[in-house]
């Protein structure tokens, strides 16, 4: 199973944004998180196409972006034409549109994925699993960085990670919340194989940080 370090920018200094995702990506990171919050579906408004077009042309690294907004299918095809390598959209807020969405990534040539919040339960979207690229569990309330871990979810990982594995389907599980050196191994264990980091990846060195954390996943 291939791991990957995909660092959360939503941690990063944005005064020197280009210097750090250089040091991410010089410290091993594969991917880079991109947080899309709108203040209404999450309490936060963080940033949007703007800012993702413009890491694009200074990056070649995948760009891993996850949308915490309401109406999820009326943006999701515009961040992938503006530079997305795979959009991610909570199943709380496309509901029912959730299948449809992802076709239209993929018509795109884009992956997709699906997110769940701490409070949905893994069963929410068993059916779907074979329809997106990437299932992305919550390990924080989201609509903020720097929270508390917790380590519940991780059974929803373990569950998702069995359902994949028994249908034989090519499934990435991310988990984004509370990552630190000392519960990533948790994670690994219950099945995850994308971690998002973000202040344990930008506080500080990203390149010393990122390897390091690299290590523990690989």
């Amino acid at each position: 199973m291939e791991y990957i370090l995909s660092p959360s920018i939503l941690a990063a200094d944005f005064a020197v944004l280009k210097e750090q995702i250089k040091a991410a990506e010089k410290g091993g990171a594969q991917w880079l998180h991109f947080d899309v919050m709108d203040g209404s579906f999450v309490p936060s408004i963080s940033f949007g196409m703007p800012v993702l077009e413009s890491v694009r042309r200074i990056t070649d690294m995948f760009l891993d972006v996850h949308l915490m907004i309401v109406d999820p299918g009326r943006y999701a095809e515009e961040f992938a034409r503006l530079g997305a390598d795979m959009v991610s959209f909570h199943y709380e807020a496309a509901g029912s549109e959730a299948a449809a969405i992802a076709e239209k990534l993929h018509l795109l040539g884009k992956k997709a994925g699906i997110v769940i919040s701490p409070d949905t339960p893994a069963e929410s979207i068993r059916q779907l699993l074979p329809l997106f690229d990437m299932v992305l569990v919550m390990t924080v309330v989201p609509g903020a960085g720097g929270q508390t871990f917790i380590p519940s979810c991780l059974d929803k990982v373990r569950k998702i990670r069995s359902w994949i594995n028994e249908g034989g389907l090519d499934c990435y599980v991310e988990v984004d919340g509370g990552v630190r050196s000392d519960n990533i191994a948790e994670m690994k264990e219950a099945g995850a194989n994308v971690i998002v980091a973000g202040s344990a990846v930008f506080r500080g060195d990203p390149e010393k940080n990122a390897a390091e954390l690299l290590k523990l996943i690989s």
